[in-house]
C-alpha cells in the first residue's frame, strides 16, 4: 500500500507545525522521517493516523483520496502506529493491551486463552521474557515500549508508522525489532521510521525525508546517497557539533555509598561508590534493576538490607521529598511525562516545584516575582524554547520537556543527581546540549549517577561504568571513552553473568 501526503499544512496557536508538506511512502521500503524535536514529525504522523485534521492538503492511499476523522478510521484503512506517547491501559494485562483493538472471541465473549496465545507469539519476536498475563502497570518503561510495538504488529497493518520505537529499549532489543522490520518489509509493508539515532537510520532505511521547522528539506532521497554529515546539516542547518565532555575537576570525596544493599525490588549485595565531580554510569539490559535501584536510593522503594551513606554519614531516606530536603539528592525520571513533569502546568511551576519551600513566605505563599526570578536563570542556561514561562509543558517539544525536567533539579542545587535515560526521544542538537550540561554539572562538583540504555551515550559521558544484570552488579571498569573497549567490557560482563546464572539454574535442576 502506497501512502501519499500532498501539500499538508497544520497550524497551532503561535506556531506553524507543517507548511505545505508533501512526501510518499512506498510498499516494501523503510522510509526514515528525520528532523529535530519541533520539526513537525509527530504532528504529521498524528494527521496520518486521524488524531489531527490538516488545515490544508490531502492524503492518498494507492492513489485514492482518503479522510481520517479518528484513529479507528486509519486502522480500518490498514495504517498502524507506535507513537512516542504510550497508549496502554495500565490495569489491563500485557495480552489484553496487545489485542485490545481486536480481541478474539465469539458471541460477545472474549477468549482469553487465545489472547494470551497470540500475544505470546508476537512477544517471542521481540522480548519473550515479558509475561503476557502481567499487569502493564508493573512493567518498566522499556517493556511498555515493546508492548506498544507488539500491539502495532498485531494489527497486520500495510503501512506501519514507528515514532521513536527504539528510544527506550536496549541495543539487543532493537536488533530483534530490526529483524521484524526486515520481515515486514519483505512482505510489502510500507514502514515509516522516525528516530534520532542516526546509526540506526543509516543502517536499516531505504529512503529518508527530512523536516525542519515544518518544511521539507529533502524528500525521499536514497539513504545510500546520504552521508551522515549532510543528513545532520539538513536537520539542523549546520554541521554536527561534538559534545564537550572533557574532564574538569578531579574526582572528589565519596558523596554516596551503598553497602551490601538489598531492596524490595529484588536487589541483593549491591555495593557502589559515587564521588563528587564524577559521572558514574549504570548500564544493563531491560530488567537488570537499574531504575529500581535509583528509586530505592531516593526512598521510592524499600531498602531491606545493607546501608546507604551520604557523605560519611549513614542515611535513612524514606521518600523523594526527604531525599531532596535532607540530603540534596535529585532524580530525573526516565518517564518524564508520567513522573517527571506535570504536563498541564506551566514551565515556571514545573521548575520551581523543588524550591517552593525555600522561596515561600511565612504564610506559605509563593511570590510570583520571586518564583520567576528563581526559574529564569535555568530556562536561559538550558535554552528552553517557549513563547512564555506560563506556557504549559504539554505544548513543548520532547527535548524542551526534558530540559524542564532537568531544570527543576538544577534550580534546587542538588549535590547528588540521579539521571535516568536523559536523552530518550531527543534530537541530535538537544542531545549534544544535554550531554554538555551533564558533563558541566559534574565539573561543577556534583556527583552524577547516569542510567542509560544508549551505549554510545554511556561511553561518551561516564567516568566509570557499573554493569548490572538480574538486580546485581556484575562488572565495573574505568571508562576510557573508546567505544569498542567499553562495549566489549559491558557485553562481556553481561554474558558472563548470564552464563553463571544458567549454570546455577542447571545445577539446581539436576539436584
Amino acid at each position: 500500500m502506497r501512502l501519499s501526503i500532498v501539500n499538508v499544512s497544520k497550524t497551532f496557536p503561535s506556531v506553524k507545525a507543517l507548511d505545505d508538506v508533501s512526501m510518499e511512502f512506498a510498499p516494501g521500503e523503510v522510509h526514515a522521517l528525520m528532523g529535530e524535536n519541533g520539526a513537525g514529525k509527530s504532528t504529521l504522523l498524528k494527521i496520518v493516523t486521524g488524531l489531527y485534521r490538516p488545515d490544508a492538503g490531502l492524503l492518498k492511499l494507492d492513489g485514492e483520496l482518503v479522510e481520517f476523522f479518528s484513529p479507528r478510521d486509519a486502522l480500518a484503512a490498514g495504517i498502524g502506529a507506535v507513537h512516542q506517547e504510550r497508549n496502554l491501559v495500565p490495569r489491563f494485562s500485557v495480552g489484553e493491551n496487545i489485542l485490545l483493538e481486536h480481541p478474539p472471541g465469539r458471541r460477545g465473549f472474549i477468549d482469553y486463552g487465545a489472547i494470551y496465545d497470540r500475544a505470546r507469539v508476537l512477544l517471542e519476536l521481540l522480548d519473550p521474557g515479558i509475561d503476557v498475563r502481567a499487569e502493564v502497570a508493573t512493567l518498566s518503561v522499556a517493556q511498555m515500549q515493546i508492548v506498544e510495538i507488539a500491539k502495532a504488529l498485531s494489527l497486520n497493518a500495510r503501512v506501519l508508522l514507528l515514532d521513536e520505537p527504539t528510544a527506550s529499549i536496549t541495543d539487543h532489543e532493537a536488533e530483534a525489532l530490526f529483524k521484524v522490520i526486515a520481515r515486514l518489509k519483505a512482505e510489502g509493508v510500507a514502514i515509516v521510521f522516525v528516530s534520532h539515532k542516526l546509526d540506526e537510520v543509516l543502517t536499516i532505511s531505504d529512503r529518508v525525508t527530512v523536516l525542519r521547522d515544518g518544511r521539507v528539506m529533502a524528500s525521499g532521497e536514497a539513504i545510500a546517497e546520504m552521508s551522515r554529515r549532510r543528513l545532520v546539516s539538513l536537520m539542523i542547518g549546520r554541521e554536527e557539533r561534538i559534545a564537550d565532555v572533557a574532564g574538569g575537576a578531579k574526582q572528589g570525596k565519596v558523596a554516596l555509598e551503598l553497602r551490601e544493599i538489598a531492596t524490595s525490588y529484588g536487589h541483593s549485595g549491591i555495593n557502589l561508590r559515587l564521588h563528587e565531580a564524577e559521572i558514574l554510569g549504570l548500564y544493563g539490559l531491560v530488567g537488570a534493576g537499574r531504575s529500581e535501584l535509583a528509586r530505592s536510593i531516593i526512598g521510592d522503594g524499600r531498602i531491606t538490607g545493607g546501608a546507604i551513606c551520604v557523605g560519611d554519614r549513614p542515611a535513612r531516606i524514606r521518600n523523594p521529598n526527604e531525599a531532596l530536603r535532607r540530603h540534596r539528592i535529585g532524580y530525573v525520571s526516565e518517564d518524564r511525562k508520567g513522573e517527571g513533569l506535570v504536563l498541564s502546568h506551566s514551565i515556571v511551576s514545573n521548575i520551581a516545584v523543588t524550591i517552593w519551600r525555600r522561596i515561600a513566605t511565612r504564610l506559605w505563599l509563593i511570590p510570583p516575582v520571586v518564583e520567576r526570578n528563581a526559574v529564569t536563570p535555568q530556562v536561559q542556561r538550558l535554552a528552553i524554547k517557549s513563547f512564555s514561562l506560563d506556557q504549559t509543558v504539554d505544548t513543548l517539544s520532547g527535548g524542551n520537556q526534558q530540559k524542564v525536567s532537568l531544570a527543576k533539579w538544577l534550580a534546587a542545587k542538588t549535590d547528588i543527581l540521579l539521571i535516568d535515560e536523559p536523552t530518550v526521544g531527543i534530537d541530535i542538537k538537544t542531545k549534544v546540549e544535554l550531554h554538555e550540561l551533564i558533563a558541566q554539572i559534574a565539573r561543577d562538583g556534583a556527583a552524577v549517577l547516569l542510567i542509560s540504555s544508549d551505549m554510545a551515550e554511556m561511553i561518551t559521558l561516564a567516568d566509570r561504568i557499573l554493569v548490572m544484570h538480574n538486580f546485581a552488579v556484575v562488572g565495573e571498569f574505568v571508562n576510557d571513552r573508546i567505544y569498542e573497549n567499553g562495549s566489549e567490557a559491558i557485553m562481556s560482563a553481561i554474558h558472563a553473568a548470564e552464563k553463571d546464572r544458567k549454570h546455577l539454574h542447571d545445577r539446581a535442576a539436576i539436584a
